[in-house]
């Protein structure tokens, strides 16, 4: 007998969804404006200012070290809420997004693999494939309108944040450079502070905003990425959970994520997207597309996550461990499948840091990223048009 589960919060989920899809279709024209950029008269201006020095770091560095740590902190502060006090609140309602998320990162990463199995140096590019883009894929099904029933978005959420927490584990244990133990000691003793903060249920705020400052520092100092001391913070910011109540937006997570949201979504985010989008397209050509790595990421991203993700709704419904989402068809639940392909932001982060900023590698692992979610948004779009309205 199932487990019968818990009410959700409509309209804090409402909120979150349109936010991350209005931020979705701004990462597209960003994106698009950087393929723009680096394809027109402009390559070499943009190439610059992406390498201007601005103190210790050039502004690409700023943006995907520092202005990225932001977006882990939403990211962390969303995965927090979603397990403690929403659509992943209780074990029953972690199951299928959870499973789904899992083969959805799995089966990509063997795909990429099998691609690669020859080409040795591209193997520490397995992660790549392995990320769907939450508001990229959110902006492509808000085109859709009602087509798309609301059980699908609420899904296609919830493995997108089991996705980013995935990946997350993934940069800590698989990307990090050789570590700088002095600086790494003092990232443990920070963490803690922020623990204990935690522990005790400090309302005040900037207390973990000084700690949080000072993690990024020695964690960036330490050879880990130091985008991870967002979700660290993230995950000490208290938040107060009272079933069948309105939520209570004093409690400093809740301050921080609705504080940080809209500059990532509409700033933050887009302005990665244009940093790190533009692939220079001269000289590309059919051997340019079939080169292990480039064919890899963009076959894990197409078929590797249709594949795990759509298998495993699959058998779960099946095997009755679950129900069918309401109102949802197997087609849309395809369809929800291949938009999960889109993998831009955190599999464009993944790049750099498997790979090297600049990297002649990087660069052909940007072309199988932009070519696999492009076809994935496509091939979505094209079979969820196709099906009945919500």
């Amino acid at each position: 007998m199932r487990v019968p589960l818990p009410p959700l919060r409509l309209t804090m989920i409402r909120q979150f969804l349109a936010g991350q899809a209005a931020g979705g279709q701004l990462l597209m024209v960003s994106a698009a404006l950087a393929m723009l950029a680096a394809n027109s008269a402009l390559a070499a201006d943009y190439e610059a200012l992406l390498h201007l020095e601005i103190g210790p770091l050039n502004l690409l560095e700023w943006i995907n070290d520092g202005l990225m740590a932001l977006f882990f902190l939403l990211v962390g502060c969303e995965i927090k809420r979603e397990l403690l006090d929403g659509q992943m609140s209780s074990w029953p309602r972690r199951i299928l997004p959870g499973v789904a998320a899992a083969a959805g990162m799995l089966v990509p990463a063997l795909v990429y693999v099998a691609c690669n199995l020859e080409a040795g140096p591209n193997l520490k590019g397995w992660a790549v494939p392995t990320a769907t883009d939450i508001a990229f894929a959110l902006g492509v099904l808000t085109l859709l309108g009602d087509r798309v029933p609301a059980s699908l978005k609420l899904l296609l959420t919830a493995i997108a944040v089991i996705d980013d927490l995935g990946a997350i584990l993934v940069i800590a244990l698989f990307y990090t450079q050789d570590l700088a133990m002095p600086a790494l000691l003092a990232s443990l003793a920070i963490t803690a502070g922020l623990a204990l903060l935690s522990r005790r249920r400090v309302q005040l705020l900037w207390p973990y905003l000084l700690l949080g400052a000072m993690l990024w520092l020695t964690i960036h100092a330490s050879g880990i990425h130091a985008t991870l001391a967002g979700v660290i913070t993230a995950m000490a910011l208290p938040i107060h959970t009272t079933p069948g109540t309105p939520e209570d937006r004093s409690c400093p997570l809740l301050r921080v994520e609705h504080g940080i949201a809209p500059w990532v979504a509409f700033g933050i985010v887009p302005l990665f997207g244009f940093a790190n989008a533009g692939v220079g397209l001269s000289g590309v050509t059919l051997a340019t597309a079939l080169d292990p790595l480039v064919l890899g990421i963009a076959a894990g991203l197409v078929i590797g996550k249709q594949i795990g993700i759509f298998g495993a709704i699959l058998t779960l419904v099946k095997l009755d461990v679950v129900d069918m989402p309401a109102n949802a068809s197997v087609r849309q639940l395809w369809g929800l499948s291949l938009l999960c392909g889109i993998g831009f932001t955190m599999s464009l982060f993944i790049a750099a840091l498997a790979f090297g900023a600049g990297s002649a590698q990087e660069a052909a692992a940007k072309l199988g990223i932009i070519g696999g979610s492009l076809v994935s948004a496509l091939l979505g779009l094209a079979v969820l048009s196709g099906t009945r309205r919500a």
